[in-house]
């Protein structure tokens, strides 16, 4: 029942993400073109996004499991530290530098270019070179 939970909630988020246009790397270059010819329709799918998420987030605080029956595992580190800010900066960079994220990115791996193929395989080689990075400093990652 958690695959089926799994890949039906995948499912949906993927179709979100480009019903929103959030897989069309063009679009998110135009979000973030602010001195350009800025596009402001995303905002409205981050907008959307914030608040379900904060919606989720205060229900799942009260809870001790999740729906399925697992136990809810919410983060409570709330301080900012530098590691936590050089990978959002890394996060943005490539976001601006590339039009993809993450999720929209392994989205549009179906689409059969070679523009997500690329980012896809160059960021599964920067989690590698992370967790090497990482043990190697004795944290665990």
């Amino acid at each position: 029942m958690n695959a089926l939970a799994s890949m039906l909630a995948g499912l949906l988020f993927g179709i979100g993400l480009i019903v929103s246009g959030m897989t069309n790397p063009a679009k998110i270059i135009g979000f973030l073109d602010l001195f350009g010819k800025w596009d402001p329709s995303l905002a409205f799918v981050m907008g959307g996004a914030l608040l379900v998420g904060t919606i989720a987030f205060r229900f799942a605080s009260k809870r001790q499991r999740a729906l399925l029956g697992n136990p809810m595992n919410i983060p409570t580190k709330r301080d900012i530290d530098r590691r936590l800010v050089l990978g959002n900066l890394g996060f943005g960079i490539g976001w601006g530098l590339a039009g993809y994220c993450p999720g929209p990115a392994v989205a549009s791996l179906a689409t059969g270019g070679s523009k997500p193929w690329t980012f896809f395989i160059a960021m599964l080689g920067g989690m590698a070179l992370f967790e090497i990075v990482e043990r190697r400093a004795g944290r665990p990652s």
